[in-house]
C-alpha cells in the first residue's frame, strides 16, 4: 500500500498540473476538481507500493479511466432523464428514485462494459426488451444459436462479477 506521504507529495508536485489537464478535456472547472481529488483517492485505495518513473504518465492513465466514467455517468443520466421526458407526470419517480435508479444504471453499465457489443446487444434486448432468442437473431441477423451463446456468455460475465473475488 502506498505510503500517505508519497501520494502526498506526488498531490503537491501534480495536482495543480492534473487539474489544469482534466479542465481542458471536461471543460468544467468543478468536474475537473473533483476527478483530481478522485485520482489522488485512487491511489490512496492502491495495495502496491507506488513507484513511478513517469508519475504524470501514470497520474494521467487513472485520470482519462475517471474522464471516461464521467462522460458515461453524464450520457447516461442524459438518456435516462430524456426517458423520463416522455412519462406522464403521474409515472414520473421522485428525485431519490430517479437518484437510485440511475446509480442502478451505473452498476449495471460496469457490469456489461467488458462485453462485445453483439454480447451486450443480445443480452439487453433479451433483459429488457423481453425479446426471445428467435427475436433477438431475427432483428441482429445472427443464428439462434449464436444468440443463444451470446446470451449466455453475458450471464456468465456477470455472475464472475457479482460473485467471485
Amino acid at each position: 500500500m502506498p505510503s500517505h506521504d508519497s501520494v502526498h507529495t506526488l498531490y503537491r508536485q501534480h495536482h495543480s498540473w492534473l487539474n489544469t489537464w482534466l479542465r481542458c478535456r471536461l471543460g468544467n472547472a468543478a468536474d475537473a476538481a473533483d476527478l483530481a481529488q478522485d485520482t489522488f483517492v485512487r491511489l490512496l485505495q492502491r495495495h502496491e507500493q507506488l513507484e513511478l518513473s513517469a508519475p504524470r504518465a501514470f497520474l494521467r492513465t487513472i485520470a482519462r479511466g475517471l474522464v471516461i466514467d464521467h462522460w458515461r455517468r453524464a450520457e447516461l443520466q442524459r438518456a435516462y432523464l430524456e426517458a423520463l421526458a416522455h412519462l406522464p407526470e403521474a409515472q414520473v419517480p421522485s428525485p431519490e428514485t430517479r437518484e437510485l435508479l440511475l446509480e442502478l444504471l451505473e452498476r449495471i453499465a460496469r457490469l456489461l462494459d467488458g462485453l462485445k457489443p453483439k454480447v451486450r446487444t443480445a443480452f439487453l434486448l433479451a433483459q429488457c426488451e423481453g425479446l426471445s432468442h428467435r427475436q433477438i437473431a431475427e432483428q441482429m441477423g445472427i443464428s439462434l444459436r449464436s444468440v443463444e451463446r451470446h446470451v449466455a456468455d453475458a450471464l456468465y460475465h456477470c455472475y464472475v462479477l457479482r460473485y467471485e473475488p
